[in-house]
């Protein structure tokens, strides 16, 4: 009787013990993009040079091998990563520019290039380093030129209407949307003023610059050419 009770007891103890959790396997899609989102992390912090793939590894919790089954290395991580945010950030801009009216469209799309920094600022560190292996859609000036080129044509149409040579567009495109890209660059970090009122100064110097604009500008100083 005794033997038996105490068997009972030794049988409840160990039904109480507490079950080991299961690990939840990830596919190969959500392994593959752990993969990325913690790249994209280090690449941003760190940069592509300092950041390894036994780091990577290490933040998934997997081993090495399984970086080099999904990407063939860091450079093929790197370039996914790159080229994400790339599409992501071309995609932002010109699926912003709807407006009729051209200032409304500045607007629209500095509001864009803002949105993109402060919604996915690792990918904006990213993009605006050095990239150090080639990019099947190649490097941020590129993108920005490529930016440039939807804005050329609405500039172009306004440049016919103000009597202005719509030749010149592609120069003006590129500087306006340069000059937004550059001070994107500066408020990346010290995001102030607010993002508004940065989009609002930007616009005020790239519209009340093209409104003023001179037919055949003139150069005022000693240099002719």
């Amino acid at each position: 009787m005794i033997d038996a009770v105490a068997t009972d007891s030794s049988s409840t103890e160990s039904n109480e013990k507490p079950r080991r959790a299961r690990r939840t396997r990830m596919t190969g899609a959500q392994r593959r993009e752990q993969l990325l989102e913690i790249g994209r992390a280090l690449f941003a912090a760190k940069g592509f040079e300092a950041t390894s793939v036994e780091e990577i590894a290490a933040k998934a919790g997997v081993s090495k091998p399984v970086v080099y089954e999904h990407f063939g290395g860091k450079e093929g991580l790197y370039a996914v990563v790159v080229d994400r945010e790339m599409r992501r950030l071309l995609d932002m801009v010109t699926g912003s520019l709807t407006a009729g009216h051209p200032r409304e469209l500045l607007e629209q799309a500095a509001f864009a290039l803002l949105d993109f920094i402060e919604e996915y600022t690792d990918g904006f560190r990213i993009l605006v380093r050095d990239s150090p292996i080639p990019q099947s859609t190649g490097s941020f000036a590129s993108l920005i030129s490529e930016i440039a080129t939807q804005v050329e044509d609405i500039l172009g149409r306004e440049f016919k209407l103000r009597g202005f040579d719509p030749k010149l567009a592609p120069l003006y495109a590129q500087a306006l949307v340069g000059m937004v890209a550059l001070t994107g660059q500066w408020w990346l970090d010290v995001r102030r003023p607010k993002k508004a009122e940065v989009a609002a100064h930007l616009v005020n110097l790239a519209w009340h610059g093209l409104d003023g604009m001179e037919q055949k500008p003139r150069l005022i100083g000693h240099r002719r050419s």
